[in-house]
């Protein structure tokens, strides 16, 4: 495959989870060994430290567990990302960790991601933490679900507790906000159902799991009708070749953006048409999202970072006053009129949180209105002002220009990841 075949394959984002011990990062450890995406040096590297560990088998989990406190205590705290293809497709892999007082690593991991993993250990059934990964999730909109139904080689491989497992979650999801729902009979362990078909389980007649990662379709999971191009920078390279060049380099956020339309540049409200569409590959007639690309308007319009090329009749709504639900990042409590930094696209700004109106309980979705004290890894419904209008969409129409990072003045750490309700 040449450089750029490789450049224009599909990447599919997706991320893993499950309680602790499920088998998260031994599903990941299985996948890459199995489509031989792990070189021989790193398996002779697992198989060691699996036998110092006194362990008989090698251990696959090492091969996402990154940190050396997560190989020595045999579980995973941070988020980590592996990247590996196929030659259908290529993946970004989240595996984030179980426990939970790492659901901001969770959030983390899976705002970007087109497909979550979740595990279930067949022998547990729907636990608590299953239940809030799956909330998460739905909170999340990540467009495709796969319940993977993990440790069949402990029950063995009943499609009695597959069905119970199934109908179990089925009933609780119902509840929640998921659009596109798969189970996957596997043993992440020995490799039923993950990349190879399992002779195990003749009963399940679906995918494996790779074939399902390999053929999802991803490409409508973008919003491709409401056209937003947030200005990241102004190019002008001011050379004899490119004189009068002015173009505006972004990221499409959402919609089909093409040559002679008709947009309208935010804030200032002034007009224009587009005159030409550059990427890295050479000039285009039309850009959408994740596409990045460099927009050229036919009339000279002051245009800095932060402003957004939309169009006439389809803009986002331009407020100072925004609801969100955030997930809490920090040891620090949020304060209520508490003043933070805001990022929102390539947007930066002021803003005061005005109001907790509810602090979420994840595990039963019931919303708390007498605690508002919201702590680490804790999800709540607030209401802020920034110092200067932001162009938003809701998260549901628009997970780009639907979110919002929250930053620490005095620190400038991270404090919350916001959704625009």
């Amino acid at each position: 495959m040449d450089n750029q075949e490789y450049q224009k394959m599909e990447l599919l984002r997706f991320t893993t989870a499950g309680s602790v011990d499920d088998g998260k990062s031994t599903l990941i450890g299985r996948l890459l060994y199995d489509s031989k995406s792990i070189f021989q040096d790193q398996y002779e590297a697992m198989e060691a430290s699996s036998l110092r560990r006194g362990e008989t088998e090698v251990n696959l989990a090492l091969l996402t567990d990154g940190l050396k406190a997560e190989r020595e205590q045999g579980i995973t705290i941070d988020v980590a990302y592996r990247y590996y293809s196929t030659p259908k497709r290529k993946f970004i892999i989240a595996d984030t960790p179980g426990h939970i007082q790492y659901t901001r690593n969770m959030v983390t991991g899976a705002s970007t991601a087109n497909v979550a993993l979740v595990l279930i250990d067949a022998r547990k059934g729907v636990g608590e933490q299953t239940k809030r990964h799956a909330i998460i999730a739905s909170l999340l909109q990540i467009p495709h679900l796969v319940i993977c139904i993990n440790k069949m080689d402990l029950v063995d491989h009943s499609q009695e507790v597959y069905e119970k497992i199934k109908n179990d979650f089925t009933e609780f999801s119902s509840k929640l906000d998921i659009n596109d729902m798969t189970f996957i009979p596997i043993s992440a362990l020995n490799g039923d159902n993950v990349v190879d078909k399992s002779m195990n389980m003749d009963w399940y007649g679906g995918t494996t799991l790779m074939y399902y990662l390999e053929n999802v379709h991803i490409s409508s999971d973008h919003n491709f009708i409401d056209p937003r191009f947030p200005v990241q920078y102004v190019i002008r390279p001011n050379t004899d070749e490119h004189h009068d060049y002015r173009g505006y380099a972004g990221r499409v956020a959402g919609g089909v953006m093409k040559k002679g339309d008709k947009v309208v540049v935010l804030p200032s409200g002034f007009t224009s048409k587009i005159k030409k569409i550059d990427t890295y590959d050479g000039e285009v007639d039309a850009a959408f999202p994740p596409m990045s690309a460099t927009i050229l308007l036919e009339d000279e319009i002051d245009i800095s970072r932060g402003d957004m090329i939309v169009r006439q009749n389809n803009q986002p709504d331009a407020t100072q006053d925004l609801e969100l639900m955030v997930c809490w990042f920090n040891e620090k409590p949020l304060k209520l009129n508490g003043k933070y930094k805001i990022m929102h696209t390539t947007q930066e700004a002021r803003c005061v949180v005005k109001e907790v109106r509810y602090r979420l309980d994840i595990n039963t979705l019931h919303r708390d209105l007498e605690d508002k004290n919201i702590e680490m890894n804790e999800i709540a419904r607030i209401v802020i002002r920034s110092t200067k209008p932001l162009f938003v969409d809701s998260y549901r129409k628009n997970r780009i220009t639907g979110s919002v990072i929250m930053v620490d003045e005095g620190t400038n750490e991270t404090v919350a990841a916001g959704m625009v309700i």
